[in-house]
């Protein structure tokens, strides 16, 4: 940790000073994946009695039981196709998405129906977590689910605050979500 930039108190003293210009705890990390759902931020703790830079993802349930979802169905594509090769989309000369080959088009449908499937039995199932990853490059990493609508300014500010406080209490539930609509019959 010695060489972990995210130990260095001159750092730590730059992030401060970067919040305290902002108002908030923390820093945001700007991220093509950003939605409402994701954020990446960073904020001062302590680890072991050192000022330290978390380095956190946030994200819903939702989002991580729809990427869960996506994972297990591609699996299970790579099993059900010998010659299975994950889907790229590609825009022609006008930012268009060209069409997909016909094993692209042929895999994608069967990823839906597993999906659908997986859905409708309830096979993925998500809980809060917060997981430390102490060997990060930079910081202490934290990968975090919580099960919120979005992940708001007033949420990670809470989840900040609880966590330095060490009042962070998980929801211990396991949640399914449905991503489709059931159909009309």
């Amino acid at each position: 940790m010695s060489n972990n930039a995210g130990f260095d108190p001159a750092t730590v003293a730059e992030y401060r000073a970067k919040m305290n210009a902002s108002g908030r705890a923390y820093v945001a990390v700007p991220e093509e994946d950003a939605s409402d759902e994701y954020a990446h931020v960073q904020f001062i703790g302590t680890y072991e009695g050192r000022e330290v830079i978390y380095d956190a993802v946030l994200y819903t349930l939702r989002l991580q039981h729809e990427s869960e979802l996506f994972e297990l169905a591609e699996h299970k594509a790579a099993q059900h196709f010998p010659q299975y090769k994950k889907i790229t989309y590609q825009e022609d000369e006008n930012g268009n998405l060209e069409p997909l080959d016909s094993l692209e088009e042929e895999i994608g449908l069967f990823m839906a129906e597993v999906m659908v499937e997986l859905e409708e039995e309830g096979e993925i199932k998500v809980k809060e977590h917060v997981d430390m990853d102490v060997n990060a490059e930079f910081g202490i990493g934290l990968d975090v689910g919580l099960k919120v609508e979005a992940i708001t300014t007033a949420v990670i500010e809470k989840f900040i605050r609880d966590f330095n406080d060490d009042a962070l209490v998980l929801d211990e539930a396991l949640y399914s979500f449905q991503t489709h609509e059931p159909q009309a019959g």
